[in-house]
């Protein structure tokens, strides 16, 4: 008798049955889950609404970029023109500049947002009084939750070249004013820093917490081993950082695009147009000042889809790098 003889196989209609069972008992189980947590789930709803309503149903305005759109004739009735408004908004002798305004102001945001937080992360952690260490904390926190509106007059005051405390310490040591909120040149690097300044003490949390959570023994074999703070530091602590580091660096590409309409529409003015202006403030402006809607239209959706690409592939870097998946 062949040797696989002596292993008989299974029927065929039990092998076919198991599945479905299977399958169906599944089913119950996350029914049964379901029911029994309904009032967690009830909670969402209003979310839901509001997402559906205010995300997915504007979602049918994109067509007014491929119009000639008009509020008197609507959607509907509006001529189509294609991919024109695209040919149109490319053609604009500003809209490079804008481009390149953009990508400097954001790609800055996005590497000091990792970089800045880290190290305050890591000092944070080195003090060793709880007291003075929570109210670091605390005043490092407290911009975040400040709008631009408030921030914006705030820093405007701040970082006046006549009367701001900023330009007055510079005085005392004998340097001349500077405009930071209309010096061309400088506005974009002031939008960057105060960025930081704001998101700084809140980006250090996600790190604080991963700091809490490293084995503290390896600190502990380290001291025997004579190794300072410094070398605990480089081959302890920043090891174990660096799958935080690198997920946060991965999903952060998805904002390239998003160098933070509230901050540069709050802060910039006519004088530094050529450095300060990105998309969403001209997309603004050439929809709701210029009352260009389809251009406009046109510019959002351009940006959309650039944006959806980087965020696909940053979660996919993600998956790759550090194992990161949404389901």
């Amino acid at each position: 008798m062949a040797r696989g003889a002596l292993l008989p196989r299974a029927p065929k209609a039990f092998t076919s049955a198991a599945g479905p069972g299977r399958h169906i008992g599944e089913e119950l189980f996350m029914l049964k889950r379901l029911c029994r947590e309904r009032a967690l789930h009830l909670m969402l709803l209003p979310s839901i609404v509001l997402l559906f309503l205010f995300h997915y149903i504007p979602l049918g305005g994109i067509v007014i970029a491929f119009q000639d759109y008009s509020p008197v004739r609507g959607i509907l009735r509006s001529d189509w023109v294609g991919l024109g408004n695209f040919t149109y908004i490319f053609s604009l002798p500003t809209f490079p500049r804008v481009l390149r305004n953009t990508l400097l102001i954001a790609c800055g945001k996005v590497v000091l947002n990792i970089l800045v937080p880290v190290t305050f992360a890591l000092l944070l952690n080195e003090i060793r009084s709880a007291v003075f260490k929570r109210t670091i904390q605390t005043v490092a926190y407290l911009p975040h939750f400040l709008s631009w509106v408030i921030l914006g007059g705030i820093l405007t005051d701040v970082l006046s070249p006549s009367t701001g405390i900023v330009n007055r310490i510079l005085g005392l040591f004998g340097m001349e004013p500077v405009f930071f909120l209309g010096d061309a040149a400088i506005f974009p690097y002031t939008m960057i820093w105060t960025e930081i300044w704001k998101e700084m003490g809140f980006g250090a949390v996600i790190y604080l917490a991963t700091l809490t959570g490293i084995d503290p023994t390896y600190y502990e074999a380290a001291v025997v081993d004579g190794a300072t703070r410094w070398k605990q530091t480089v081959y302890i602590t920043l090891p174990c950082l660096a799958p935080t580091i690198v997920l946060l660096s991965m999903l952060a590409l998805g904002n390239v695009l998003n160098a933070g309409f509230d901050q540069v529409y709050n802060m910039y003015s006519i004088s530094v147009y050529s450095t300060g202006d990105i998309i969403d403030t001209f997309i603004y402006r050439l929809g709701l000042e210029d009352f260009q809607f389809s251009p406009s239209a046109a510019v959002g959706l351009f940006k959309s889809a650039i944006s959806t690409v980087l965020i696909i592939l940053s979660y996919k870097l993600a998956d790759i790098t550090t194992g990161y998946r949404i389901i």
